[in-house]
């Protein structure tokens, strides 16, 4: 089990890493196929950066500043940034970025983390396929022990059901090939970032022939989960794993619909960089949209996954935990791929969970509350003993706060 890292720790770490993220803002190389200007571009919004309220006027031999120096120096009205990826929340707490934001700022958890979105229905429809259909799991670790409304995984474990942990789709399509004899159902969860994968063993397998391969799917899109938090924030943090797939021609297009946000990547300067755009955007008092990520995040994004996406999977209506049932966000196996499906074909019926009462995941989800401010956080809810979905998973926010300490 992983050791977990203890307040006091983690101030220790966050310290050296203040000082490691303390390096002025440089725009990436973008790649070849990047949007035109891309990275001079988000060089040009730092250099141009207005002074902060109530400051004097800049002269014209004013010094550039840092990312960071725009962003501790902020002084303009109240803001919230909405992170809209477990991995951008876990990152800021790691590199002490939360510590260098003004009170001004505040940086809110959204439903970036594929695990904590996936509802207490799916995790019901998942220990009914392991005890009662006898279907040997592969899933992700972190889908172990999410609760679910009686039990988790790991309690159908010890009830003799078989689960195993995997990385891929396409470990469990090798262990449905290795092993004819058991029924295989595969846990697909996650955002367009995984959703490939799991094609691709749906193609291996169709090509196979095999019988014994099938698909549990609660994929997401992200793009009607940016319109079901319109007005939750001032502004998004967007996820760079999942734009590095999709592109930025949905970010471009939220825009129009009055709505902002920076793809960022994943280093202190990255982050930092995002924020100050963000911050220096924001003054100007009209939508945008920048890709501070262009050496990995394109404006096509990677055609290749989306043709593999669209040929195996359709849009679906689908339900998130804390957002309920967002139209045309989930993704589902296509007709003439129907008998990967496993609802389909383990004739599941319709299961309507039910969630601790206690749990504010949903709430932390839509940013509506800290972590810290559920009362189970870090009592009865802690990582050894989760209460929801958000302590378990190691993208949660909950599970952050709990690492890195809440007021970090």
């Amino acid at each position: 089990m992983k050791e977990t890292v203890t307040n006091k720790e983690a101030a220790a770490g966050t310290q050296s890493a203040l000082q490691a993220a303390a390096v002025p803002s440089e725009a990436s190389t973008a790649p070849q196929d990047a949007a035109p200007g891309a990275a001079a571009g988000t060089q040009s919004i730092l250099q141009e950066a207005p002074v902060p309220s109530g400051a004097a006027k800049a002269s014209a031999a004013a010094p550039k500043r840092s990312a960071r120096e725009i962003v501790t120096g902020y002084q303009g009205p109240k803001v919230r940034i909405m992170e809209v990826c477990g991995t951008h929340t876990h990152e800021i707490f790691r590199l002490g970025i939360r510590r260098l934001l003004p009170p001004n700022v505040d940086l809110i958890s959204g439903p970036g983390c594929p695990v904590c979105v996936t509802p207490v229905d799916y995790i019901d429809e998942a220990v009914m396929l392991a005890l009662e259909h006898h279907a040997t799991i592969c899933t992700f670790g972190d889908l172990v022990r999410v609760p679910g409304s009686k039990m988790n995984l790991a309690g159908a474990r010890s009830q003799g059901a078989k689960v195993k942990v995997v990385y891929t789709g396409l470990d469990a399509y090798l262990y449905a090939k290795d092993h004819p004899e058991e029924q295989v159902v595969f846990l697909s969860v996650g955002f367009e970032t995984t959703v490939p994968a799991a094609c691709l063993a749906v193609k291996k397998a169709a090509a196979d022939k095999l019988k014994n391969f099938s698909l549990l799917t609660a994929n997401k899109t992200m793009d009607n989960a940016y319109r079901a938090l319109k007005g939750f924030a001032d502004a998004f943090l967007y996820p760079g794993h999942v734009h590095a797939i999709t592109g930025t021609r949905l970010c471009e297009e939220m825009v129009k619909e009055g709505v902002s946000g920076v793809v960022a990547g994943f280093t202190a300067s990255e982050l930092l960089t995002a924020l100050a755009v963000i911050l220096i955007k924001l003054q100007e008092g009209k939508p945008f949209f920048e890709n501070c990520y262009p050496r990995v995040v394109t404006r096509d994004g990677s055609k290749t996954a989306q043709a593999l996406i669209k040929k195996f999977m359709e849009p679906c209506d689908n339900e998130w935990r804390g957002l309920g049932i967002i139209p045309g966000s989930g993704l589902r196996l296509r007709p003439a791929y129907q008998e990967f499906d496993a609802r389909l074909k383990f004739q599941l019926p319709k299961i309507q969970g039910h969630s601790n009462p206690a749990c504010r995941c949903g709430d932390v989800l839509q940013g509506k509350c800290k972590p810290s401010d559920c009362k189970v956080f870090g009592k009865v809810c802690t990582p050894e003993h989760p209460v929801g979905a958000c302590m378990v998973s190691h993208e949660g926010a909950c599970s952050a706060y709990y690492q890195y300490g809440g007021n970090i």
